[in-house]
């Protein structure tokens, strides 16, 4: 039996949106165009793009981040949280 808490529940979502990514990356590529690409392989992307670069003489670093969502990366975000609702 698997203890609940809030680090496995994360794990399970950030593990079910990484594969839903990659399978909808894959649909992308494979599908011909038409509906199903468009729906299923589109991606929204938030964060910072291109990342902003500080430069303070001594130190000079990079902040940014980017998220690509698409439908399937959601749907599986969800699967994930049912199945750590139902283990």
């Amino acid at each position: 039996m698997l203890k609940k808490s809030g680090g496995y529940l994360l794990l399970f979502i950030f593990i079910g949106g990484l594969l839903g990514n990659v399978l909808g990356e894959i649909l992308q590529v494979v599908s011909p165009q038409g509906a199903v690409r468009s729906i299923f392989g589109e991606s929204a992307s938030l964060g910072l793009d291109p990342p902003v670069t500080v430069n303070l003489v001594l130190i000079k670093f990079t902040l940014g981040f980017l998220l690509k969502i698409n439908l399937l990366s959601i749907l599986g975000m969800l699967l994930g949280a049912y199945l750590y609702k139902h283990i």
